[in-house]
């Protein structure tokens, strides 16, 4: 458990290294967008949000390198790029856990009905 926490903690620190190099607009656009995803996707394993934060560093640093603009990146409407960007890291956030269980709990609920 231990090695896991430590293995986390560095790719937070490089993840962190990564965009503090990426050059305006870009750096400030990935905190924004992390400040965002860390409030809304509520993703309970720390590998999955790790893997979804380098997948976002990744993506800034290639438009940065492309010379690709923000809006080009993020489209007109970043809540939604952010929030279609999560989607694909669902399986980790903290309402599938509760989806699951309630649906665990009505179908075991209508089982002893009939």
């Amino acid at each position: 458990m231990i090695r896991k926490f430590v293995g986390e903690k560095r790719r937070w620190k490089r993840y962190k290294a990564r965009t503090a190099r990426l050059a305006a607009p870009y750096g400030p656009a990935v905190e924004a967008l992390e400040r965002y995803l860390m409030y809304y996707a509520a993703i309970t394993k720390g590998d999955v949000l790790m893997s979804m934060l380098e997948d976002l560093a990744d993506l800034f640093e290639q438009g940065a390198a492309d010379g690709t603009s923000i809006r080009a990146l993020v489209g007109p409407d970043p809540v939604e790029f952010a929030e279609e960007f999560v989607q694909n890291y669902s399986e980790a956030q903290w309402i599938s856990k509760e989806r699951t269980r309630l649906t665990k709990a009505i179908d075991l609920l209508a089982a002893q009905e009939s």
